[in-house]
């Protein structure tokens, strides 16, 4: 293939062909640049023009502005990339030949219209691709886990340990045989420690006669209740419908089943943020060639200790520091101010008991002063209720020496030295302005 996609030397016709025909490598796929997503889009929203005389419609312009828009959202992250440099190059060359202005509509991707017969409509799935009938051939019910991120984040481990993170950037949730997740997060205000997931990435990987490989991709603003290439299930293969995605709230909230591997997931957007969670069966949360890279596996292993808040302590500052506010000199303050004392009575309009739910939503308040972060912990808990295998365990309380082992998380967040305890009043007077 020519290093420049679209460019003088190729006709029309051969351009498209080009754009639509570059596949990124598969140690790629993980990459926080999202090129891959661009060209899948533009081609579902062009597969139909095969043959020249489409190319001149005014939809294959508006594609191709579409494709642009695509490739500027992930300019940051594929900064030396060589396929999205190829697709910005080729995006260039075939507006110029086809006469298309950079101004004008955009328009979204096309979902595949199906024949009638299609994978997607079939329910003769083989048993292999539903894991509980075929695990229960060789042992009893399988256990299973759940896994959930959150607000400013926090993160619920497979193992009930609650934590809150900093991890700002890109990080990987799961990383196992069957699926990769990877979110990214982002400050919530200008100069702010405070971060919230803003991208997710779930890449499903092709297992057997059951699904081909697939990918979902969202990010603030962008829930779509398809994968990354139009479709809503797993592709061609028999069991195909052993992967589906389901629309709950247009924008807001979908689930996708994955029944191959006995998993589901449910992906949110709560203001302009995402929450994720899953419920996954232990055999499968440990399907891991290589052990020693679970230790970026953060459903699995939990933030790395520096990444790690004791928003406990957090707290505890806010309590003592007194409650009023002023601007700080340099970050910008939330756009509503909440005390100690408003932020929990506000928390408990929806969450009535004092767990860490409840705590997590009095933090994200008094550092983001956004209201939504409160529905984010909300949700949150509303997904444990559905998705964790263990009524008895939907609550997780601060652990103290007076608890007994088996009334608290797992794993409690370390002990801070005076050293990060002061630190934390400091982030607190950042955050939040506060004497």
């Amino acid at each position: 293939m020519a290093s420049r996609l679209g460019g003088g030397a190729l006709a029309p016709k051969h351009a498209v062909s080009a754009v639509r025909g570059f596949q990124e490598p598969k140690e790629l796929m993980t990459s926080p640049c999202k090129i891959l997503k661009c060209n899948s889009e533009f081609w579902a929203a062009t597969s139909g023009t095969h043959h020249l005389g489409a190319e001149e419609a005014p939809e294959f312009c508006t594609a191709l502005r579409a494709y642009a828009h695509c490739t500027r959202r992930t300019a940051r992250t594929c900064r030396g990339d060589l396929a999205y440099h190829s697709a910005v190059h080729g995006i260039d060359d075939l507006m110029v030949q086809h006469n298309c202005s950079k101004d004008g509509p955009t328009s979204q991707p096309r979902l595949r219209t199906l024949p009638p017969g299609d994978s997607q409509e079939r329910s003769d799935s083989p048993e292999i691709c539903h894991y509980e009938k075929s695990f229960h051939k060789h042992s009893a019910t399988p256990n299973y886990t759940h896994c959930g991120l959150f607000g400013d984040p926090h993160l619920r481990t497979f193992t009930d340990t609650f934590q809150t993170c900093k991890v700002q950037g890109a990080w990987p949730l799961i990383d196992n045989n069957y699926l990769n997740v990877q979110v990214t997060n982002t400050p919530v205000l200008p100069g702010s420690s405070a971060t919230a997931t803003s991208k997710l990435t779930i890449i499903f990987k092709s297992f057997q006669e059951c699904v081909d490989q697939k990918v979902y991709q969202a990010e603030m603003d962008e829930l779509p209740a398809a994968f990354a290439d139009g479709s809503k299930n797993g592709g061609d293969k028999h069991g195909a419908n052993s992967l589906k995605i389901t629309e709950k709230v247009s924008g807001q909230h979908i689930e996708i089943q994955a029944k191959y591997i006995g998993t589901t997931i449910v992906v949110r957007q709560v203001g302009r943020y995402l929450t994720f969670a899953v419920r996954m069966p232990e055999e499968v949360v440990n399907a891991v060639e290589d052990r020693d890279s679970q230790g970026l596996y953060l459903c699995l292993r939990g933030c790395p200790l520096n990444q790690q808040i004791d928003f406990q302590t957090f707290r505890s500052a806010q309590a003592a520091e007194g409650r009023t506010r002023r601007k700080g000199p340099s970050l910008q303050a939330p756009p509503e101010a909440f005390t100690y004392e408003s932020a929990t009575a506000k928390c408990r309009e929806k969450l009535p008991v004092e767990d860490l739910y409840f705590q997590s939503c009095v933090f994200d308040l008094l550092t983001t002063g956004d209201v939504n972060f409160m529905l984010a912990a909300y949700y949150a808990f509303e997904d444990v209720k559905m998705l964790h295998s263990n009524k008895d365990k939907l609550h997780l309380y601060e652990r103290t020496r007076d608890l007994a082992p088996g009334n608290a998380a797992p794993s409690g967040l370390p002990r801070s030295p005076p050293a990060l305890w002061v630190a934390l009043l400091c982030l607190s007077q950042c955050w939040l302005g506060l004497l």
